[in-house]
């Protein structure tokens, strides 16, 4: 990545190696079998100034953009995919005060966090509202100078562990396009509370929780934004920032995975010699580096475009998502076949890359609405190229070929499954 990389990203990348290296490695295990927030990581994180590299200056952060979080959440999960996510969901549940909140609220909330004093969570996602995230059962309703608060919330990564809490609820059940609203919630609010702790597969140094709200009294100026109904679109806004940092999550751990790989073919011998002697070991490996070489330029290039402010950026934060989560489940899993029977035990460290790998095909969008969402803008985008009718023979133009008329049919949900 030479030349594409500033002095800037590879200075605050220098120095997530260096705090995944000497601190996340040799607690990974730990913590995985603990299923506890480590804490200790979080403070290393915080020392190292990395817990508000995405927020801007004038809110008491680092200034820096979205590539430069996308290379610190690869840092990191290239040494537990655990700490990546506990790291990246920051981002996420202070996305939707930086592109929707009020000056107030940014410099209310963002400086705690940028210090690390303060963890967010991002809570979006219900039992019976997952990819479709427009269909939220939980209500808020105006009373005086407060919003009342009721209903659940669904893995919600960093529940518990968090202070605040970016809450998205219906605030208006008759609209269509101004349902939605989203509002900051503070730990300890009367009415609120933590529900299940969830015992998962993978990413287990995390907490994943329900969240409950019973009459729960939320101030109006925790509103996020100046007015209700802007939730949804908050919330897509979000996720077009946050589903890079997914990404990047999928490329460290592939990375992690090949080198582990890579170095135990070198010294494992079978028949006299060298496993990575063999031509099939050679050619997994050479696969598995040409992907995970793929998905970081795939990633770093959807990062700067959110940085860069390009139009359209749903269209590529799904491609990247989509392709560097599929990588690293894929990578994963032939290091595991790499390592042979050593790799099934939990004794050997890459069983935990591939736990780790799998949820990242399903939060923030599970993969196969990110295909939705490709697939939709392609079809979209095809208006544009009408003019190749030109050339496909007019007996096979009946009726619904015509582009405008197939995005009409093919509307899909955005779909946005997350916490």
């Amino acid at each position: 990545m030479a030349g594409f990389l500033s002095e800037q990203n590879v200075m605050w990348r220098d120095r997530a190696r260096a705090v995944a290296d000497k601190v996340v490695r040799p607690l990974a295990a730990k913590y995985d079998e603990l299923q506890e927030y480590p804490w200790e990581i979080r403070d290393a994180l915080a020392e190292a100034g990395l817990m508000g590299v995405w927020i801007p200056k004038e809110y008491g952060g680092a200034g820096g953009g979205v590539i430069d979080l996308c290379l610190c959440v690869e840092e990191l999960s290239r040494a537990c995919g655990g700490v990546g996510v506990l790291y990246a969901v920051n981002a996420l549940g202070s996305f939707p005060i930086l592109v929707g909140g009020t000056d107030e609220q940014k410099q209310r909330f963002l400086p705690g966090i940028a210090k690390g004093e303060r963890l967010i969570s991002f809570g979006l996602s219900e039992k019976y509202a997952g990819s479709d995230a427009g269909s939220l059962h939980a209500r808020a309703v105006r009373d005086g100078d407060d919003w009342v608060l009721n209903g659940e919330k669904k893995w919600n990564t960093n529940g518990g562990a968090a202070d605040l809490y970016t809450v998205f609820a219906v605030s208006d059940p008759n609209s269509k396009s101004r349902r939605i609203s989203a509002f900051l919630v503070e730990k300890g609010t009367p009415g609120f509370r933590i529900g299940k702790v969830e015992d998962k597969m993978g990413i287990r140094c995390v907490p994943v929780v329900e969240l409950h709200f019973e009459n729960c009294r939320v101030p109006a100026k925790n509103l996020l934004g100046e007015a209700p109904g802007m939730g949804f679109r908050q919330a897509m806004q979000t996720l077009d920032r946050a589903r890079p940092g997914v990404a990047s999550q999928g490329v460290g751990l592939a990375a992690g995975a090949l080198e582990f790989a890579t170095v135990y073919a070198g010294r494992r011998e079978q028949f006299g010699s060298p496993i990575v002697s063999f031509q099939m070991i050679q050619a997994m490996l050479a696969d598995m580096a040409t992907r995970v070489e793929a998905a970081r330029h795939l990633v770093y290039a959807a990062a700067k475009a959110v940085d860069d402010g390009a139009p359209n950026l749903s269209k590529l934060a799904a491609m990247c998502k989509l392709f560097a989560t599929d990588t690293a489940m894929q990578v994963t899993t032939d290091a595991v076949q790499v390592f042979g029977g050593y790799g099934y035990m939990k004794d050997y460290p890459i069983e935990k890359y591939m736990r780790d790998a799998k949820i990242t095909q399903i939060y923030e969008g599970t993969n196969q609405v990110q295909r939705l969402v490709v697939a939709r803008s392609l079809i979209k985008e095809a208006h544009a190229l009408k003019h190749l009718l030109d050339y496909i023979p007019k007996e096979v133009q009946q009726g619904y070929n015509d582009p405008d008329t197939i995005a009409k049919r093919t509307e899909t949900p955005t779909g946005a499954a997350t916490s």
